[in-house]
């Protein structure tokens, strides 16, 4: 495999922080431009050139890499095109010996020398504090992805040095610059906030000069139930049964796709999510329609699964450490995907293949076309149809308690949000009880 130099790794590494892409992607788009620029050597090809990018996604495809990959591909070269500059070298794995050298004295060769170790810890550190409090993992990519959009704002000032007008100015840079959302600032700000209590043992102090943005009311938008047959009806399986789920319990997305089969219970008709949002589990009522379509999938997957075991993979991903518990338990029909991927991980440390669920982007795809056949004039994605369960649920004159404990939501107060959903049925006339 080529060896890509320190200072072309080191600006791509600074295009990954600064873009869109998850911390959790970066060492995939690592990998894949290491693999195009030693497409680029091996065959002659220019590597700044698109048609050299199609020649490379073509030979992946012979390579069986599925679309979810391809798309990772396109992605990571995509950020490398955009990092060439004018002054940028033709062939960027053999840089100008006299370039070389300034890049090495000035920057210091980031990946070879290591010599950011106080960074590096610091976010080591930062990835521990959250796990041992069990949060999330899409915390734990936000926190990170945060912390490391500071340390580049900074260019790599010492975090031990860190204080509070270095904060203040880039909370100040992400509104004014960056002209991002007041969820997005806030989100920094309380990871920021973090990192400074748990990481640096640090107090904010006073922010003043700094605004915290207020999020601004949210009305969510809501299908009707003939729009939701019209979306249903565009989808092919298992996307139609899925969207089906989602308006028909209230999932989020993230809890569809990682129904497992031992997640249902059709003699009491229940249906339970294990491990939600802020971890907690919660019974929903399962609907009676899709018996037949869940039965159905669930032969899917046995026969699937039956497959799977004649071939010798290892079993489907388990959650934290009850692998480790329970050995067997991912070959285990109970813990199978209720919506498996189409193709098997292969697990490189371990060196063998997983089963994994249903990429949620797929699923986002597919709702995103459905919607536009359907010729929906709303801004539809796959939370919508959570939206439209708890307004159609309220607008039947359901308990907004009982619609509470439905989604899963600590607050009432946020689910207070789908009374601006519905129209409104109170009665003006103010009357005595006695005369009701």
């Amino acid at each position: 495999m080529l060896k890509v130099p320190p200072a072309v790794m080191q600006k791509f590494d600074w295009l990954l922080v600064n873009s869109d892409i998850s911390p959790g992607e970066y060492p995939a788009c690592r990998k894949w431009l290491r693999f195009y620029l030693d497409f680029c050597k091996k065959y002659q090809h220019g590597y700044a050139d698109p048609a050299s990018l199609s020649l490379f996604v073509e030979k992946r495809k012979r390579k069986n890499q599925d679309s979810f990959q391809l798309d990772q591909a396109r992605a990571a070269v995509g950020l490398y095109y955009s990092g060439l500059g004018k002054n940028e070298p033709d062939n960027p794995t053999v840089p100008d010996s006299k370039r070389a050298v300034e890049v090495e004295e000035e920057k210091g060769a980031y990946a070879a020398e290591g010599n950011n170790t106080g960074w590096g810890l610091s976010i080591e550190t930062l990835a521990n504090q959250i796990k041992v409090r069990h949060y999330s993992k899409k915390t734990l990519k936000a926190y990170t992805l945060w912390t490391e959009k500071l340390r580049y704002f900074l260019k790599d000032k010492e975090p031990e040095t860190l204080d509070v007008e270095d904060v203040k100015a880039f909370l100040t840079f992400l509104a004014v610059k960056k002209k991002v959302s007041a969820s997005s600032q806030n989100q920094a700000f309380n990871a920021l906030l973090f990192y400074f209590r748990q990481v640096l043992k640090k107090e904010f102090g006073k922010m003043d000069g700094v605004v915290r943005a207020k999020r601004k009311p949210y009305i969510p938008v809501v299908l009707s139930r003939q729009e939701i047959d019209r979306v249903t009806v565009n989808l092919g399986h298992p996307y139609d049964l899925i969207v089906k789920l989602l308006y028909g319990c209230g999932l989020r997305l993230s809890e569809c796709m990682k129904l497992r089969v031992h997640n249902f219970n059709f003699d009491q008709g229940i249906v339970t999510v294990h491990d939600g949002k802020g971890k907690k589990d919660r019974a929903l009522p399962l609907p009676q329609v899709l018996r037949d379509d869940l039965e159905n999938q669930l032969y899917q997957v046995t026969r699937q699964h039956e497959a799977d075991l004649k071939a010798g993979y290892a079993g489907v991903f388990m959650p934290d450490r009850l692998e480790v518990k329970y050995k067997t338990a991912p070959k285990e029909l109970i813990w199978q995907w209720l919506f498996p991927a189409k193709e098997l991980t292969f697990v490189a440390k371990a060196n063998e293949y997983r089963r994994y669920h249903l990429h949620e982007t797929h699923v986002q795809k597919a709702i995103r076309r459905a919607v536009q056949k359907s010729r929906i004039p709303k801004r539809a994605t796959a939370h919508t149809f959570r939206h439209s369960f708890a307004s159609h649920l309220l607008a039947a004159n359901y308990d907004i308690r009982t619609i509470q404990e439905l989604l899963g939501h600590s607050d009432v107060r946020t689910t207070m949000i789908y009374t601006h959903t519905i129209k409104s049925q109170t009665i003006k006339e103010a009357k005595s009880p006695l005369d009701l």
